[in-house]
């Protein structure tokens, strides 16, 4: 397993034990939000700050926003790891069904 995969595992996990995010609080979320939130982590902060692209698009209130400009690297864990809950929100949907 590659770095970044291992350390978008790692804060997945980190989510889900020491925050809650678990799958099925990820099921309240069908408008696209995790989505949302991860291009939030992932946009460069440079054009984050150059826009209101966080204000505009940033899904639930602005508490939650953790952003990390001394770490590109955690920040686009942080983008990773949203990106899996969608995936695995998104998976657990098409069972379902």
């Amino acid at each position: 397993m590659s770095k970044g995969v291992e350390l978008i595992a790692v804060e997945r996990l980190r989510q889900t034990t020491e925050e809650g995010w678990t799958a099925e609080h990820d099921r309240q979320h069908t408008g696209e939000d995790l989505t949302m939130a991860a291009a939030c982590y992932a946009m460069p902060e440079a054009l984050r700050s150059a826009s209101d692209f966080i204000h505009r698009f940033w899904p639930w209130e602005m508490r939650w926003w953790k952003p990390t400009p001394d770490s590109r690297v955690r920040e686009l864990v942080k983008a990773g790891a949203l990106i899996a809950a969608e995936i695995d929100r998104l998976i657990a949907k098409e069972n379902r069904t």
